[in-house]
């Protein structure tokens, strides 16, 4: 299996890139033995102080953080872009930030809440993102993400060097201004990492439910109109199959083709029993029992006369349920208060009988189609409904 590279992307792994990314991960536990472990006096080095081991693990956190910005440059700027260094890059930065964090808490230098703040930022965005990817989405990180990560990485500097660079002379904390400055960049930080999740939550908010009535309305009128007949169809032959349900139908403006859509599926045999086309009123009224009068007095295309198809339909056919329309195709045939598109539909299910009014737009053809859709998916919402 191939895959088509974007401009400036590249199959190779072991670009220079990628190998810093790399070195960036392996040089995450030489900080943390240089910040919490005693190794002035493991390797016998005299003269090497706290204050001074704590200023060379600044200097390492800084050194590998820097790498971030150089593995992204040159990746860019070589066309050595990988999906390797898009998965290793954002990792090897959280390894950081969470190693140096956690290494603070030990120290007992930094409490452990803003720790738990960002850690569970990270988890509920790789969620989001795991559910994004899932749904093939792809959720563009945005400059709050960026911010965060600075602002956290100057945070854990000004945290690791605080007392180094100005010794505590007195019992009142606040008396040191890097212990202010340390906690104002950290509130900014902590305030970034929750507006960064935020704004994840909004952007993933309808792939997670998180939406108005209307705009799930909107959502499932889209999919409506992306979804064709034939997978419709498809799944109500599975799906009566499975139930054991029979089907039938009763057409007038369709003249057939929502029975012809479901015969279309391999399988249709042992659920579809049949089809009526009543196009003209005397079919409807002697194959169906459409009543006469009703025909008369309201037209073919009523909500009465699709309930009543819909039931002969079913009685005649002896099936389980049965899906009725009849309504105005065009181009001519408009009647007052029934413009062209007016679309009367009703499905028939042992006691019960639902029926509904559309008004498409469109041509001829257009309106048909239209039809068959609604069709099968009240046969659909029935099947689920009368066998659940």
């Amino acid at each position: 299996m191939s895959t088509e590279l974007k401009p400036g992307e590249t199959d190779k792994l072991w670009t220079i890139s990628n190998i810093i990314t790399l070195v960036r991960i392996c040089l995450v536990p030489v900080f943390v033995v240089a910040l919490i472990t005693p190794w002035p006096t493991w390797f016998s080095i005299a003269g090497v102080s706290s204050t001074t081991k704590s200023l060379i693990a600044a200097l390492i956190f800084i050194l590998i953080s820097c790498t971030d910005w150089l593995d992204g440059y040159l990746a860019r700027s070589r066309g050595e872009v990988t999906n390797f260094g898009k998965f290793m890059d954002p990792l090897a930065d959280k390894i950081l930030v969470c190693a140096a964090l956690l290494a603070l808490v030990e120290l007992r230098v930094l409490p452990s809440w803003p720790v738990l703040i960002i850690l569970a930022r990270e988890f509920i965005v790789s969620g989001i993102r795991m559910v994004a990817a899932d749904k093939g989405v792809v959720i563009a990180a945005s400059w709050y993400g960026k911010a965060k990560t600075v602002t956290q990485i100057i945070a854990i500097v000004l945290f690791i060097v605080k007392d180094s660079i100005l010794p505590v002379t007195s019992p009142n904390p606040f008396d040191n201004p890097l212990y202010v400055l340390s906690w104002l960049v950290m509130v900014v930080a902590l305030a970034l990492t929750i507006i960064s999740m935020m704004d994840y939550f909004a952007k993933a908010r309808h792939l997670l439910g998180f939406t108005t009535s209307k705009e799930r309305a909107l959502q499932r009128e889209g999919n409506a109109k992306s979804e064709s007949n034939e997978e419709i169809a498809r799944r109500i032959i599975e799906s009566a199959s499975e139930k054991g349900a029979t089907i039938g139908c009763a057409e007038s403006l369709t003249g057939g083709l929502i029975a012809g859509a479901l015969t279309a599926i391999p399988g249709s045999s042992q659920v579809v029993h049949g089809a009526i086309v009543s196009y003209v009123n005397d079919i409807k009224h002697r194959e169906l029992g459409v009543n006469a009068e009703v025909l008369k007095t309201e037209g073919a295309v009523c909500e009465a006369v699709a309930r009543q198809m819909a039931e002969g339909a079913r009685k005649n056919l002896d099936v389980d349920i049965a899906v009725a329309v009849t309504g105005i195709a065009g181009p001519g045939g408009e009647e007052p208060g029934k413009p062209v598109g007016t679309v009367w539909a009703a499905v028939s299910a042992q006691n019960s009988c639902e029926a509904m009014c559309f008004h498409f737009e469109g041509n001829r053809e257009e309106v048909r189609n239209a039809t068959v859709r609604e069709a099968l998916r009240m046969i659909e919402g029935a099947l689920s409904t009368s066998f659940a």
